[in-house]
């Protein structure tokens, strides 16, 4: 997509699912990946779950990745019920900023940073936000803090800002090769969430339907 499709425009919705029926896995299993740990409070490990699909794709991105370099998974499935929570906190501090916008306004602005829940490629297991790292396992420059907002970043949130430095850039586009060349696509206004099989996946590279649906996690492995 070459215009800036934001998850609440209609198109996004407007997608048909048929779900595929796989599974939601653990990405620690395989021992492949560098998992963050900023989400442990998640005593349930949800953060730390993907489609079988997805992960096999983010695994094939790892393998993409120069020598040295890691991703680093931050946060995959999230319950229909959080991001419910995320959506409307933030739409709430939106709200408080700026009375005057309408209600249509404000749904997509929220919807810059994080997606309406009715359509939350999270909640279907198909997004991740990802990061890259070294060896060691510490964060490299992408130009923000992971999961910095519009307000906070100035905007440098977006994947192709331009307020950013040359080393930032650059690993944003290693990121974005070795994602891409993976199947994964990016919601351009935030450098770190990356999805696949989900109605935005679907919108962005012309597939009939998505893939995964939103689902509920039932065990508490």
């Amino acid at each position: 997509m070459s215009e800036l499709i934001l998850m609440a425009d209609p198109r996004v919705a407007a997608v048909p699912v048929r779900d595929c029926g796989e599974p939601l896995v653990d990405v620690r299993a395989s021992g492949e990946l560098l998992v963050d740990t900023r989400k442990e409070a998640d005593a349930a490990g949800a953060f730390a779950h993907l489609r079988a699909g997805v992960l096999e794709r983010l695994l094939a991105a790892q393998r993409r990745l120069p020598e040295g370099v890691r991703l680093l998974h931050v946060e995959g499935y999230r319950s229909p019920a959080l991001q419910r929570s995320y959506f409307e906190e933030y739409a709430d501090e939106l709200r408080a900023a700026h009375p005057e916008w309408s209600a249509e306004r404000l749904r997509a602005a929220a919807s810059r940073y994080v997606s309406p829940p009715e359509i939350a490629p999270h909640s279907a297991g198909a997004a991740v936000d990802v990061t890259l790292a070294d060896m060691g396992g510490q964060e490299l420059d992408l130009g923000t803090r992971m999961n910095a907002s519009p307000e906070e970043s100035d905007g440098a949130c977006y994947t192709d800002a331009g307020n950013i430095g040359a080393r930032a850039r650059a690993h944003r586009a290693l990121l974005g090769e070795a994602l891409r060349g993976a199947g994964f696509v990016n919601y351009p206004t935030e450098w770190w969430h990356w999805s696949y099989g989900d109605r935005y996946w679907a919108l962005a590279t012309g597939a009939e339907a998505a893939l995964y649906a939103a689902v509920e996690r039932t065990d508490t492995a």
